[in-house]
């Protein structure tokens, strides 16, 4: 069995109310195992809120508060895992691991990341760690021989995909060999929910490899302005640059078509943002990427999202690889 070590919080970096990243340094007098790009560790809280699984009346799966025999909600140590936004070269260089999290608010806070947020102090604070590193998520095992990757990333699903931006730049400095083409579609709800925006424009900028940097937001401001951000969720850019409508448009016209009621669809349809590219993207360009034969998405974030990339992606023969939690 693998051993569980307490480390330190050695960097925290507040995005957002709910988002922050941050760096793991290990437990005194040892190293992180060594890892593949896209890869996961369990991170563990000792005093967490606990809960209890219960299936509703209509089959769906939520998470209540679990009480004791006063009423208060128990607490307990929890378990839980999260895909690595450091690359390999920065964990052997510099001995830290770097995670992406979300204030999970749902019917009931996090379990793990209440824990984690509430945290104080939060640099120098103690976390646990399972010291071993896993997953299937990697470009060997993913990509193959793929001519060009193109990775969608919503949220925090963005840390194994920036994990392999990271590697990829690094080897391609050192003149490794590297994927003959990178394209990274990553949307956040707003500017400052954009984490690691100005490094990955930076790499894309350096040109060591062929990298095209498609940045947008769903909840764009007035502070947008002429910034080199586009707009649109992840999925509905994915349809821009294939040449299909928004997710949206086409559910509100299946529906119309199939005789079902359409006012939430509708609704739905007004609250869309439509997708637009950053003013550097030229779409045809773009369009010119993604060749259905020689191209493999690689997609990790909001399920709804997801879902929906791999049926615009799928629907042109493109095939998806997407990491599953």
């Amino acid at each position: 069995m693998p051993e569980i070590r307490t480390g330190t919080v050695a960097v925290w970096r507040q995005l957002s109310p709910v988002l922050a990243s941050f760096r793991l340094a290990p437990e005194k007098r040892h190293r992180f195992p060594s890892y593949e790009a896209g890869q996961y560790m369990a991170l563990r809280r000792e005093d967490c809120r606990l809960t209890r699984r219960v299936a509703g009346p209509d089959g769906q799966t939520r998470f209540l508060p679990d009480l004791d025999e006063s009423g208060r909600q128990k607490r307990g140590p929890v378990t839980h895992s999260y895909s690595i936004a450091s690359a390999p070269f920065q964990t052997e260089r510099d001995t830290y691991v770097e995670f992406l999290v979300v204030l999970e608010m749902a019917s009931t806070l996090g379990r793990f990341t209440e824990s984690l947020f509430d945290m104080a102090p939060r640099e120098g604070g103690e976390m646990r760690y399972v010291e071993r590193i896993l997953g299937d998520f990697t470009l060997a095992r993913r990509a193959g021989d793929a001519d060009h990757i193109l990775m969608v990333a919503t949220g925090t699903g963005l840390a194994p995909l920036l994990s392999m931006v990271r590697q990829i730049d690094h080897d391609a400095s050192t003149g490794r060999p590297t994927p003959p083409r990178v394209t990274l579609f990553f949307a956040n709800r707003t500017r400052p929910e954009l984490a690691f925006h100005e490094e990955l424009a930076a790499i894309a900028s350096a040109g060591r490899f062929d990298f095209v940097y498609v940045p947008t937001v769903s909840r764009p401001g007035d502070e947008q302005g002429r910034e080199a951000i586009g707009r649109g969720r992840a999925n509905n850019v994915l349809r821009l640059t294939l040449g299909m409508p928004m997710a949206e448009d086409e559910a509100l016209e299946e529906a119309h078509k199939a005789g079902r009621d359409t006012a939430l669809l509708e609704e739905a349809l007004t609250r869309a943002i439509a997708p637009q590219l950053p003013a550097h993207v030229d779409l045809t360009e773009l369009r010119n990427r993604l060749d259905p034969a020689s191209t493999v998405v690689l997609t990790c974030g909001n399920p709804g999202a997801m879902r929906d990339v791999r049926r615009a992606a799928e629907g042109v023969g493109i095939r998806v690889e997407q990491e599953e939690w």
